[in-house]
């Protein structure tokens, strides 16, 4: 593509750190070269590498992948509620500038713990919550958790075409919404990015979710060629760079 793209949901899996099963589930590697092969030609110039729950509480992938990825390259990790205010700031000085919390795959936090956590690292580094969650859970209090933290994001479109409302009343209330992992989703990908970006031109994002680990299928080029399809020509920019830039860069 021509089009630029900032890569909001990539994860690296190297085998030089440690991994941990999750619901008896161990990736493969996938390394930054593996991962800058796959890109190449696609317009990719910048990005978030994302922890996933395989990767727990561990930095020290997420360091060295930064480190090689640079510029353009942030870092979403996990941490425990009790990490220091010290060891934030050494992970933001990295290139951090997200916390994650894996709601649909159990992560170990409570909704106290989410709140609690996203409201100090915001405060204390300027990080905004993402949130990876199936928008069918999101019953009314909930959702008023996620929009009151004070800058969040929800991963895969919410993953299920039945919790679309859900995902729009959080959008309607600043919430950001990544169009990604398109082969572990139930909903029609085209008719969920128009409305996302119909209710919030700065709400969606872009991203490939390579390498796609867990996913009925994995990320192909066409996915991103079928947002570009789904949306007005003059919105092209702003959901495959600007919001994403803003959002992650402050640019």
């Amino acid at each position: 593509m021509t089009q630029r793209i900032f890569d909001t949901h990539l994860h690296i899996i190297d085998p030089a750190h440690p991994l941990v099963e999750n619901n008896g589930f161990m990736p493969g590697p996938f390394t930054v070269d593996d991962y800058q092969r796959r890109i190449d030609g696609l317009g990719i110039k910048g990005g978030a590498v994302v922890s996933g729950s395989f990767q727990a509480f561990d930095q020290g992938y997420l360091i060295d992948a930064l480190k090689a990825l640079r510029p353009n390259y942030v870092g979403v990790t996990q941490v425990p509620e009790d990490t220091s205010d010290t060891r934030i700031l050494e992970l933001h000085e990295a290139g951090v500038r997200a916390v994650r919390f894996n709601v649909a795959r159990g992560g170990s936090a409570n909704l106290d713990d989410i709140d609690r956590l996203a409201r100090r690292v915001h405060d204390l580094a300027g990080w905004h919550a993402e949130v990876y969650i199936d928008a069918r859970t999101i019953d009314e209090s909930l959702s008023r958790r996620i929009a009151a933290l004070p800058e969040a994001s929800i991963d895969h479109l919410g993953m299920h075409e039945d919790g679309l409302s859900n995902l729009l009343r959080l959008v309607e209330q600043g919430v950001k919404v990544k169009a990604t992992g398109f082969g572990r989703v139930e909903l029609d990908p085209a008719a969920t990015v128009r409305a996302i970006d119909a209710t919030d031109p700065t709400a969606l994002m872009v991203g490939t979710d390579l390498p796609s680990t867990r996913a009925l299928r994995p990320f192909r080029d066409e996915d991103l060629a079928l947002i570009v399809d789904a949306l007005p020509a003059d919105r092209v920019a702003d959901v495959f760079w600007n919001n994403a830039a803003s959002f992650y860069l402050g640019a």
